[in-house]
């Protein structure tokens, strides 16, 4: 029952802000609410591995690269491919599906990389865990910042169909919730969970860890591939320097910030932190307008979401909303006011 609730109270949330900011809305609150409804997606991805498992990663920006790429090199359309990507292999060179398809395909690459390659990773844990998945990370985005042919190399590639609206958005963020709802309550995630308490108690009772761990790899990393195809047809065009070290730190803040070991911590962290990177961009914007200081202001969103995980993993190691979904606490307030009433 309290995961219904769970679901319920962040689909509602998810649904207001979409209707209201569709209804009421400028411009810009328009491209918020849609860049807060896809980082919902990439950062309840890595919810769905680090949340369960324990283990630090890295790597999901990666795979948020190989969907934008998946999708971008079988949408853009033939007459704008051949500039784009000049060098595509002929044998996908004149082939073009539609945009939506895309985004589910290249969550379907994303996920598949994961699977071939990730097994051998999840033996290992703690720090050994932790500086692979950054190697893995520099793996996929050497790879994107070279494989000319696929990617255009360092340079932009331009040409996606813009097709990723705010209500598109909003369905994924929803579906993307939903699923990280019904792993975590699932016998996987639950054995999941029980090893990242006590790995050794965990296995004793015949949980097999690194099968259970690759299992939700490979979600998170669907999850994340369909978030970058998301954004890449959100804004059309990128290079692979998008998918790297500030992107990451920006989806480990708003997971750590909210609290990684539930659903509820991911989704509030998410929307703490959008909401403060907006209003510090606009705070920066505002510095440099009246030219406050002798040199241009650069950096202070970066900087502030670091001294916020600071003062976050000092005060609250396990984030904004450590332990209790938002269900759990809806049901004990009426528990509580039956009792007092």
């Amino acid at each position: 029952m309290r995961h219904i609730l769970t679901a319920i109270v962040l689909l509602g949330l998810i649904a207001i802000i979409v209707f209201g900011i569709e209804l009421t809305g400028t411009r810009l609150m328009v491209r918020i609410a849609t860049n807060l409804c896809i980082m919902l997606v990439l950062v309840l991805g890595l919810q769905v591995f680090m949340g369960n498992s324990g283990i630090l990663s890295f790597a999901h920006i990666g795979f948020m690269g190989v969907g934008a790429y998946v999708s971008a090199m079988l949408t853009i359309p033939l007459q704008m491919r051949s500039m784009a990507l000049p060098d595509l292999y002929p044998i996908v060179a004149h082939i073009e599906i539609s945009p939506y398809l895309g985004i589910l395909l290249g969550g379907g690459i994303a996920a598949a990389v994961a699977a071939a390659l990730s097994y051998p990773l999840m033996r290992l844990s703690d720090a050994a865990a932790v500086i692979t998945s950054f190697a893995f990370l520099v793996v996929l985005h050497t790879i994107m910042l070279h494989w000319s042919a696929v990617t255009n190399g360092p340079r932009t590639l331009f040409g996606l169909p813009n097709i990723t609206t705010l209500p598109l958005a909003a369905g994924f963020a929803a579906i993307a919730v939903i699923t990280a709802l019904i792993f975590k309550e699932s016998r996987i995630g639950v054995l999941l969970r029980a090893s990242r308490d006590d790995e050794i108690a965990a296995g004793a009772m015949g949980a097999n860890i690194p099968y259970l761990r690759w299992l939700a790899f490979i979600l998170s990393a669907l999850l994340a591939g369909i978030g970058g195809a998301l954004w890449g047809h959100y804004v059309t065009s990128f290079s692979p320097k998008a998918f790297y070290l500030k992107e990451t730190f920006v989806v480990l803040g708003m997971l750590v910030i909210g609290g990684p070991n539930t659903v509820t911590g991911a989704v509030a962290g998410t929307i703490l932190v959008t909401l403060a990177f907006e209003g510090l961009r606009a705070t920066e914007g505002f510095l440099n307008s009246i030219q406050l200081f002798s040199k241009p202001v650069i950096g202070l969103t970066e900087i502030i979401l670091a001294m916020a995980m600071i003062v976050m993993l000092s005060l609250r190691p396990g984030g904004f909303i450590a332990t209790r979904e938002i269900g759990d606490t809806v049901m004990r307030w009426f528990k509580f006011r039956d009792k007092t009433q």
